[in-house]
């Protein structure tokens, strides 16, 4: 597969050792977002590389079709929301808990299938390695990538469209700011306020504002999808409020760099 590294936009922060011995005692842990994902939840486990992470954390919100039971019966560590709190507050969930299990490297992987679990290994050996504290998926650093894994074309559009918005002002030079399947180091999720981000989706656009407030390194690693009709979607309305907020989002992180201070940027 391979990575990609971003331009830097200051200094580097990553706190990862690069001693012989001390890359390879790192621990790994996956967290998975859940909800409503028992039908691709084994079939998401299946393909994850054997021998890459200690622990698969996932955190159940709220589902309806017994995604915890079945996640529990397949041994892994569940916490479950007692009612819907939306896609940010379960990250929230997620990375603490993987702080509290002593994580050095966390990778979200949403257990719909609909990112490939093959890449997982490279995706941690970045941040193992010290080259990045956040790595990011892609589904566009391969020419027609997103095309070929089924994502609708109004998804590319926007995709783009904002893409190229968040890259003029953040500098981070990526091939897409929307994946859901990230990797961040302890270093990082330590270091920046994400829980006074949102609970709903549009934390993942404030957690990259943070990481270019901040001046984390930030990497790519090429990703194959598919979408079907058991994966995650979400639909045209709720994207579109998805694509207002990231665009405010960014306008935020300009005026705070002007002087308007924000506490999502302020440890």
């Amino acid at each position: 597969m391979g990575w990609t590294q971003v331009p830097d936009t200051a200094q580097q922060r990553s706190g990862l050792s690069t001693g012989k011995g001390s890359i390879e005692s790192l621990r790994a842990v996956v967290v998975m977002p859940a909800y409503n994902a028992a039908k691709t939840l084994e079939t998401t486990l299946a393909g994850i590389p054997p021998g890459v992470v200690d622990t698969i954390i996932l955190v159940d919100d709220g589902s309806r079709d017994g995604t915890a039971a079945l996640a529990v019966s397949l041994d892994l560590v569940v916490i479950s929301h007692p009612h819907n709190a939306g896609y940010g507050a379960n990250q929230k969930t997620c990375y603490i808990e993987a702080l509290r299990d002593g994580a050095d490297v966390i990778v979200m992987l949403h257990p719909d299938g609909q990112y490939d679990p093959a890449i997982l290994d490279d995706m941690v050996e970045v941040i193992r390695s010290g080259r990045a504290d956040v790595v990011l998926g892609s589904r566009f650093s391969t020419p027609g990538g997103a095309r070929a894994g089924g994502m609708p074309w109004w998804k590319r559009i926007a995709n783009r469209f904002l893409t190229g918005y968040e890259n003029r002002v953040l500098g981070l030079g990526l091939t897409e700011y929307h994946t859901g399947y990230r990797a961040y180091s302890r270093k990082f999720l330590t270091t920046v306020p994400f829980l006074r981000n949102s609970n709903d989706f549009v934390f993942d656009t404030q957690i990259l504002t943070q990481a270019a407030s901040f001046g984390f390194k930030v990497a790519e690693v090429p990703v194959t999808t598919k979408y079907f009709d058991d994966a995650s979607s979400v639909n045209f309305r709720v994207s579109l409020v998805y694509g207002l907020k990231t665009v405010w989002t960014v306008n935020r992180y300009v005026l705070h760099r002007l002087g308007l201070r924000s506490r999502r940027y302020s440890r």
